[in-house]
This record gives C-alpha cells, structure tokens and sequence, in this order.
C-alpha cells in the first residue's frame, strides 16, 4: 500500500545488485503449509546461516510438529503465539538470492481474521505462491487471496499443491485441482498461471524435480520463480510524491520524496499534476550528495530553477505524463474492519503522500468469492471485496491501478479511531461532475446574519428515541422565536415525509439520511437562521460528516442523555414494544447500536431537569457562544 505499507528491511540491499529483485508472496488458507515451504526453499538455497540451522534444530525438538524432523515453517513464525499455535499471524519477510535472482519472500497468514495482513504482502509482490493443500483442495480462502492477488497487482501465480505425498503423488489428484483453479481464475488478468506439484515438508519440486513425481515434466517452485520477469518501474511516466518540503535555510529549498516510477534527470521540466505550474530540475540531492539523475525507488530532495508552489502530497510529473486529476473515481475495496462498509459515511483516504477526506458514494458490487459473480450489495463486511465510487473532499492526482500501482492504490482510514478500515485500487476516474462549477453569490452568509441580528448556528440534538430530543427542541424554538430570532426546526419524523421518504432504517440509509440534513442545516445557517435538528443519529462517524458538513457555521452538539430503560418505560409512540415484538428491525438501542458522543458541547440530563429549565440551559449556551447578543 503506497506509503503505508510494510516493507521488508532488508529491501534496499537487495536493490543493490545487478540481478532483477522478484518479489513474491506466499499465501492460501490456514495451515496448507506456507511457513514450512519457504523454510524448505530458503534451506535448499543455502540462505539458513549456521547458527540458524542450530537454533532450528532446537526449537524443532521444542515446538515442531514433524516428529523430531527439522520443522522448517520455525524458520518463518517468529512470534511466540505463532509457534505455539503453528500458524502465521504477522508478514514475515525474508532475503535470499541464487545465481540468477534476487527475492524478497512475504510470507502471509491464511487465517481470515488477518486478510488485512495478506493484502500488505500482496500490494508490493510481482508473484504469488498460492498454497492448496492437496486433501482439502481449494477452499474459499484460497479464492479470497487468489482474488485479492489480482485486486492487487500480482501478475504471476504459482498454484503450489502441497502435502501431495499425502494423497500418494496421484497425478489425477494433481490435474483435477490445477484445472479448477484455472477455471475460477480464468478472468483475473494473471499473466502466467503456473500449477506444480509439492511436498514442502520432504522437498518434492520445491528447488529440483522429484522423482516421485515422474509423470510431471514442469519447473520446480525455484525454477519457475527465477523465470519471473518483475515490472521494469523505471520504464513507467515519471511520478514523484512529495513527503516533505525541506527548507533547512532560507536559500535552499527542496522536495523531498522517493521516484515511485521512471526517471529524472537534471535539466528536466516537471509539472505538479492538476496545476499549470512548471519548472527545470536544478539539484537532485542525496544523502551521499549531488546527483545527476534519479530512477524508480531512489529517495531524493528535488530542487527547482523556480519558486513555484509545491506542497507535501503533490505530486511531480513529466508535462506530458497520462495522469489523472479528479475528484470522483471507481475503485476495488477490501474492507478491514468488523463494522461494516456503508455508503455516504467519511473516511481519510491515503494515496501516497496524500490525505484527504472522502465518501464512499455508491457501493456498486460485492464481488462472490466461491464464484467471481458481481453482486448486488449494500454493504461490505469484514474481508468482503466490493467495486465501488468514491468522492474526495478535494482533486487529487493518481493513475489507474493498472498502469501504475504506487501511484493507484490507497487505504481508507477511520476518521475517529485511525484504523485502516479498507485497502483499494483505483480503476477510472468519474467525470460525472466535471462541468460543475461552484457559483459565488453576492449576497454573503454575513450579510443576511445582519439582517437578522444574530449570528447562524445548527444545534444537533442526539440521543435515543424517546429521550426527549424533539420535546427540548420545541420548547427552545418557542423561545428563540419570542426573543426574535430566525429559525427552523428539522425533525427526524417530520423529513422523512418528503425529502428523506425514500429512505428506511439499515445503516446506509441511516448514513443518507444524516448527510441529506447535514446538507439542508448548512443551506439554513447560510441564509443566516439557527437550525435546530433533532435526529437519534446513532453513529459518531455520521455526526461528524454532519459536522463538518456544517463548516463553517457554528456547530453544537445537544446529547439529550436519557438511559434508554427510562425511554422504553416512557415509548411515547409505542416504538420499543414493537421493536421487542420483532415487528421493528434495526431499532436504536434493541438490535441496532447506538454510539453516545464522547465529547458534546452540551449534555442534557432529563431525568434530572425537566424540559423548560433544559431548554433556558440552551439558550445559556447560544449566548456564551456569541450566537445571540
């Protein structure tokens, strides 16, 4: 994943030397042998150093499963939960190189929880060693990794079939389950597809053909990785993410950044994509000084002949590179969070050096796994693969995953815990909105506050059905109309009768619903009022789009905190009896979540205030804050 993903240590000396460095990845479901396979390769290679091999052959003893045997996967399950369990649960990387090529293995976990960690190995790999355990055959794990591979850019696969001497080298048993997986992956753009024989714990066509496998005349596992031919970077349009603008005196001022693709020399023009800002190389800097060129993986400090604007995030092209600029554009999603993906909720999108804020706007397909059929899907949950449309906050530039992949994969971030909640790669931009442009009216924001002598606010009152939101927000209009004030009141029921009637109750429509208000109390505080909107807006995350949605109008969260016994005791509109009869499906506070706020402006107690003294606690608050004089 561009600038986010986890990268081997060891990848820079790799680079090094004159052979072409392959990258691969092992994957497939749990326990088919992937540890102990690399261990193999790496033994049979010679890439176990003496002290290795000793401390093997004691853990062996220890924590091995093969009967006193030499347990290669130790070589690979460095932590001590993944030694006692006998799987994988982190990337483990490893360096190893033979007389023709250099590699860098990422040996992934099979475990479904950890498809998050498959998915790192697989953004950096040129191939993948897809491992099928020959009694259990191919699992819906391995049609995830096989399908998160060609999501991700892996051009090479290599069906490894292991534990064959389990199933007595039968070459029937070999043939039937290459040719099913050649089925299943007939439509992934792989470039090579290569199916091989093993028994990883015993050696079988893992470095040299096996005589046990007479009737197979193909490469073994070594042979076939040393004929992969890896993506030459260096032939791909210049493109140089911006991480840092490093100005250590005031006569020096440089771009600091790694060449993602081609090449750059001094005296070229570079263009920072999306503007009609342009300039000549003048410096190319390196921590071992000047430079007069620079390829793909190369950190450098560019310095430029002008003082044109360029910022971190930026990113610097040739004038005349295929790039795209746009806020919208269709993407492949692996979702990564036990909540489930819904349309219209914000995110931070990360590409590169870049962050920015973005919606997922329309989930177009879930992608089945046991068959590759795109289905209709509302919703991504965890480990799920989905094509979907998502809108930046701002224009960013990018390529399409398949011409470049540093520059068109990215990760979604969750705006209030800061986890990864998905990895996507983009496929096209959306140029839908390109012939709208924001029109300026004469009229400002400000002058219409003037006229009515106070200043715009949205105050968002949340809480449980029943707590008391709408009962509050009446009275506190009342009041604010008998002082003179310019409101709106906009209840949850009362919308849903005309602008949100096409909406139910899941959670995408939860997410519209929000976002459609958010929208309309922005438009209010535009024209000056103070919008009052009272909604069970059950998700942080929503209140937060509302929020910002909001910007630049003063926003005031209002958690009328009612425990929802209280609020099934009172059930004003008979709602929690139905919801607890089952006739209500996603109900708030029965068999839907509710997230109470963390940090609201204002906390209204009902159990121990009663409504006209909550209400006059508000109006309070509106003149602390400056919104009534």
């Amino acid at each position: 994943m561009p600038d986010g993903r986890m990268e081997p240590p060891d990848a820079d000396a790799a680079l090094e030397t004159d052979r072409r460095l392959v990258r691969f990845l092992t994957c497939g479901s749990v326990d088919d042998g992937k540890s102990t396979l690399i261990g193999r390769l790496l033994y049979e290679a010679g890439a176990v150093m003496g002290d290795q091999l000793e401390t093997l052959k004691a853990e062996s003893g220890r924590f091995g499963t093969t009967g006193g045997d030499l347990d290669f996967s130790l070589l690979l399950d460095g932590l001590e939960d993944e030694r006692q369990q006998h799987i994988t649960i982190d990337v483990a990387y490893r360096y190893f190189s033979t007389p023709r090529r250099n590699f860098i293995i990422a040996d992934t976990p099979g475990h479904e929880q950890y498809t998050r960690n498959m998915a790192i190995g697989a953004s950096t790999a040129d191939a993948a060693v897809l491992l099928v355990d020959a009694r259990k055959g191919i699992l819906p794990q391995t049609r995830r990794h096989t399908l998160i591979c060609s999501l991700f850019g892996v051009r090479h696969v290599v069906l490894a079939v292991n534990k064959l001497d389990l199933r007595g080298f039968d070459q029937e048993v070999f043939e039937q389950l290459a040719a099913e997986f050649r089925q299943f992956a007939v439509d992934m753009k792989f470039s090579s597809i290569t199916a091989i024989p093993l028994s990883a714990r015993f050696g079988d066509n893992v470095t040299a053909s096996s005589p046990r496998t007479a009737w197979y005349a193909g490469p073994s596992l070594l042979e076939c990785l040393e004929g992969i031919e890896p993506e030459a970077t260096e032939e791909l349009h210049f493109r140089f993410p911006v991480q840092w603008v490093n100005r250590p005196t005031q006569e020096f001022r440089g771009f600091a950044g790694t060449v993602t693709a081609g090449t750059v020399a001094v005296g070229d023009i570079v263009q920072v994509m999306g503007s009609a800002r342009a300039s000549r190389i003048k410096e190319i800097s390196t921590f071992d000084g000047a430079r007069e060129w620079a390829a793909a993986n190369d950190a450098v400090t560019l310095v430029l002949h002008d003082e044109i604007d360029v910022s971190r995030g930026d990113l610097l092209v040739t004038p005349d590179a295929p790039t795209e600029f746009a806020d919208q554009f269709a993407a492949h999603l692996v979702w990564m969070r036990e909540d489930s993906l819904v349309p219209g909720r914000a995110y931070w999108l990360k590409l590169g050096t870049r962050t920015v804020s973005a919606t997922i706007t329309a989930l177009k397909h879930r992608v089945d796994i046991e068959t590759g059929a795109h289905v209709a899907a509302r919703a991504l949950e965890l480990n799920e693969i989905g094509f979907c449309n998502i809108a930046t906050s701002v224009p960013i530039a990018f390529d399409a995953f398949e011409r470049n992949r540093d520059t068109g994969a990215f990760i979604l971030i969750d705006r209030l815990t800061n986890d990864t909640a998905a990895a996507g790669t983009i496929s096209f931009a959306l140029r839908r909105a390109s012939n709208i442009h924001w029109h300026e009216s004469t009229v400002t924001p400000t002058q219409r506050a003037d006229l009515k002598g106070h200043r715009p606010a949205i105050l968002w009152f949340t809480g449980l059905s029943g707590a008391g939101k709408s009962t509050v927000a009446n009275l506190l209009e009342q009041k604010l109309l008998a002082i003179g004030c310019h409101t709106m009141l906009l209840d949850g029921d009362n919308v849903r009768h005309g602008l949100n009637r096409d909406l139910g109750f899941t959670d995408a429509d939860r997410v519209e619903n929000i976002r459609r208000v958010g929208e309309v109390a922005r438009l209010m505080g535009d024209a000056g009022l103070i919008a009052i909107c009272a909604f069970i807006s059950p998700f942080r995350a929503d209140r937060q789009m509302a929020r910002e949605i909001a910007a630049p109008h003063e926003f005031i969260e209002v958690f009328v905190d009612t425990p929802i016994d209280e609020c099934i005791r009172r059930d004003p509109k008979g709602l929690y009896a139905k919801a607890q009869g089952g006739i209500i499906p996603n109900f708030t506070g029965i068999d839907s979540a509710y997230e109470p706020p963390r940090q609201p402006e204002v906390r209204l107690n009902t159990l121990e205030c009663d409504p006209e003294r909550l209400a006059d606690q508000l109006l309070a608050e509106l003149r602390r804050r400056g919104v009534l004089a």
